[in-house]
């Protein structure tokens, strides 16, 4: 089932050596530059440092580039379960995926507007994206309503003439801080009364610098501001584009989440089992490296068994997660929703079991930023939230379990 074929196995063993070869040696002084270089909190001038783009051109000419993409042009024509493996490497490291082109939230748009968007807007913003010259912005989650619930959408989208009237606040929109964040995918409300509630919301591309677009603030997550990328929070007043700024057209944002998403979700996933993987690799290296009491510190307690479990766990998330790889290139998104929404569940909360674990045996440099340990654990806690909290999929997987019993359609 999970075979793979000599070209795929081709790009995760390339993938493997530059990651080795080329991000790991310079990955603990380029971060340790980036908090020199934004240092005084001030977002407006955030910087990534140089080397960033240096990486880019050599992943870039080695063809390790947009891999998260299945075109064969614009990406290089991998299946989700062929860059399941690929990504599950660049989660090893908290700087791979930036340097492949292949972090959130530009992967997940860039893939919409593949998939939906047209042809003017591809040759303006896919293109752009593509090449690795802009970054993007996702808006989706409100401050001020319960938005694992995305019907309760307040910010609209509404058709005067020829334009599209913004109005709005979001927060938590990833990447918003960027330097290079020119172009921003705004879900709202688009009130049409003959339609049902899954069919009123839409996708709306919005270059960042149009009037009425404020950056109000960026948001700290544990403290950290995650610079140079970070979360922000954002409003539109009454800000207009053209209806042609639409991504495939008005009323398709359910749609068009959920295409986004399943692959997305993948991605995020074996993310998670990569770092955990790293973080389980620290955790014996630090644990047998140290000793107290007479014994390496790994022998003390329960620590040998707290391995092993975090053995079983990383495994067991990995096949999950190819699995639902399998069938959603094999069956279809729709076929894979309880595998899809299973993974979002387990992955992230096995990334913050091992983390913890880890974080436990290094000590109090377990807490520092001279591991990438506190990295993976705002990672794992996050994505315990984003793209929906585990309660939302867990919800799903039982009424799809229900559904199965005859249950789904019945009403009171």
């Amino acid at each position: 089932m999970f075979e793979l074929s000599n070209r795929a196995q081709d790009y995760i063993q390339r993938t493997k050596a530059f990651i080795q070869n080329e991000i790991e040696p310079v990955e603990t002084e380029f971060w340790h530059q980036v908090h020199a270089l934004n240092i005084d909190g001030d977002w407006t001038k955030w910087q990534w440092p140089a080397e960033l783009e240096i990486l880019k051109d050599k992943a870039k000419k080695v063809g390790l580039w947009n891999m998260f993409l299945p075109d064969p042009v614009l990406g290089q024509g991998l299946s989700v379960q062929e860059y399941a493996h690929i990504a599950e490497l660049s989660g090893r490291s908290l700087l791979a995926p930036i340097v492949f082109n292949c972090n959130a939230p530009d992967s997940g748009n860039m893939e919409v507007i593949w998939r939906y968007g047209t042809d003017a807007q591809k040759e303006q913003w896919l293109k752009p994206l593509l090449d690795g010259k802009i970054r993007s912005v996702f808006c989706m989650t409100e401050p001020a309503v319960a938005s694992s619930d995305a019907t309760n959408m307040q910010a609209t989208a509404v058709v005067d003439g020829d334009e599209i009237v913004l109005n709005g606040r979001k927060w938590w929109s990833s990447g918003l801080g960027d330097p290079n964040a020119k172009i921003i995918i705004f879900m709202a409300h688009t009130p049409d009364a003959n339609k049902d509630r899954h069919h009123q919301h839409s996708m709306v591309l919005v270059p960042v610098d149009t009037q009425g677009v404020t950056i109000e603030r960026m948001l700290p997550v544990f403290g950290d501001y995650d610079a140079p990328h970070g979360h922000g929070e954002i409003s539109f007043d009454n800000v207009r584009v053209p209806v042609a700024n639409f991504i495939g057209g008005a009323g398709q944002g359910f749609e068009i989440a959920q295409g986004r998403l399943g692959p997305g979700r993948i991605h995020h996933c074996m993310r998670c089992i990569g770092a955990a993987e790293k973080a389980l690799e620290l955790m014996i290296d630090r644990g047998m490296s140290r000793t107290a009491f007479g014994k390496e510190i790994l022998k003390l307690g329960g620590n040998l068994e707290r391995v092993a479990d975090a053995r079983v766990a990383i495994d067991q998330a990995r096949l999950l997660t190819l699995y639902a790889a399998y069938k959603m290139d094999t069956l279809g998104n729709m076929a894979a929703l309880t595998e899809i929404s299973a993974i979002k569940v387990v992955a992230p909360s096995v990334l913050e079991k091992v983390v913890d674990m880890a974080m436990q045996i290094h000590g109090g440099m377990g807490l520092s930023r001279d591991t990438p340990l506190t990295g993976f654990f705002a990672q794992a806690r996050s994505l315990r939230l984003a793209d929906g909290p585990d309660e939302v999929h867990k919800g799903m997987i039982a009424k799809l379990e229900l559904k199965k019993r005859g249950y789904g359609s019945r009403k009171k």
